[in-house]
């Protein structure tokens, strides 16, 4: 994708317009978005996938002013009857299982790889739907087929309704009203409440993005920064008081222990090689329940492409692939990189890799990370 192109996608804005407008600050109803695209899954095919043991997913429904929430896998059976309304049927992570699904993520890559999150979709019979809720992280809302109303508004203080399974808002207020029809599209940035109800039987597309919290961050990289310590570095330099006075108050911590932690904390934060290995590492961790096919490699020096659940990240100094790091420099280092922003590198670029960057490709290839272009 050009990003400096309008594109239907984004309502006739490039993506660098639509970044600078709308992204993060307010919301844009794009009509006709995908006019006409492939829908990532039928009813049949997202039925059969949340019957499947390690796919997420959850069935919601609505009976007499009452909801219910339960998780799967569900049998065809544990369904509710198609001709009963007001009931949910959400699926994640289809983007790992369904090449349409994957493709349409792969859309809004305008966006950092490091935000994209997964595509989910959801079936509902009419009246279906989740309740007015807030998300904390950005989405788009595609209709692939039949009707959804959608209601939006700002809510500043949100109180939820209690002894609810679901986090429903109790003081909703909806700003605007739209009906959106296969192919229509709404873009809500973080904090916008909504509610979304079907209009008759209808499948939806939401394509949802990361957003960790300062604390996780932080927590995540620390972990993997101790893990990687070993004590050339310095870590087990152990704690000293040669100069400590006999005393009469045995349960105080000596000032000196303090400064001795906080001097470790520093040397850890302080070392930016090893804090952007253990960030990248951190972000390109396939997600939960994810697993790889061990093949035989690859077949020669051929175009390869990346598997669709595979993470591949980079920065200045190294490449980053399903939660491992690889320095990287030269020639090697920006054809790598070319295949992590492009998913895919041709055979003649693939001839031009050095030795041992050829070989780690193949070892990404034994372990199914990737493949030969013709065989996906």
């Amino acid at each position: 994708m050009t990003i400096d192109i309008p594109t239907p996608l984004l309502g006739g804005l490039s993506p660098q317009a639509f970044m600078r407008r709308h992204w993060q600050k307010k919301p844009l109803l794009i009509r006709q978005a995908l006019p006409g695209a492939e829908p990532a899954l039928d009813r049949t095919a997202l039925f059969a996938l949340a019957a499947t043991e390690g796919v997420e997913s959850r069935l919601i429904e609505q009976r007499d002013g009452r909801w219910s929430l339960r998780h799967g896998p569900f049998s065809r059976r544990q369904l509710p009857p198609l001709s009963r309304p007001g009931w949910t049927l959400l699926v994640q992570g289809v983007d790992l299982h369904a090449q349409a699904a994957h493709r349409l993520l792969s859309r809004f890559r305008f966006a950092s790889d490091v935000r994209l999150d997964d595509v989910m979709i959801s079936y509902a019979t009419d009246g279906g739907g989740v309740g007015p809720h807030i998300d904390s992280y950005d989405v788009f809302l595609l209709q692939l087929t039949g009707r959804r109303r959608w209601r939006v508004g700002r809510t500043k203080q949100p109180v939820l309704v209690p002894d609810v399974p679901l986090k429903i808002l109790a003081n909703f207020e909806p700003e605007h009203e739209w009906t959106l029809e296969a192919g229509d599209m709404l873009y809500l940035p973080p904090g916008w409440a909504h509610d979304g109800a079907a209009d008759g039987e209808c499948l939806t597309a939401s394509i949802g993005f990361r957003a960790p919290t300062r604390d996780e961050v932080g927590l995540q990289v620390l972990q993997r920064m101790l893990d990687g310590v070993d004590d050339d570095q310095g870590a087990g330099t152990r704690y000293r008081d040669a100069s400590q006075a006999a005393t009469d108050r045995p349960a105080r911590i000596p000032e000196c222990l303090a400064e001795f932690a906080a001097d470790a904390v520093r040397r850890l934060v302080d070392a930016p090689h090893s804090l952007h290995c253990a960030l990248g590492e951190w972000l390109s961790e396939p997600k939960p329940q994810t697993w790889f096919e061990p093949v035989d490699g690859l077949p020669g020096r051929c175009a390869v492409v990346l598997d669709a659940r595979t993470r591949m990240l980079y920065d200045d100094h190294h490449v980053f692939i399903n939660g491992e790091s690889f320095v990287a420099s030269g020639r090697d280092a920006t054809l790598v990189r070319r295949l992590a922003d492009q998913r895919t590198l041709a055979a003649g670029a693939v001839s031009k890799l050095g030795v041992q960057a050829w070989e780690l490709l193949q070892s990404w290839g034994a372990q199914g990370w990737l493949h030969a272009a013709d065989a996906d």
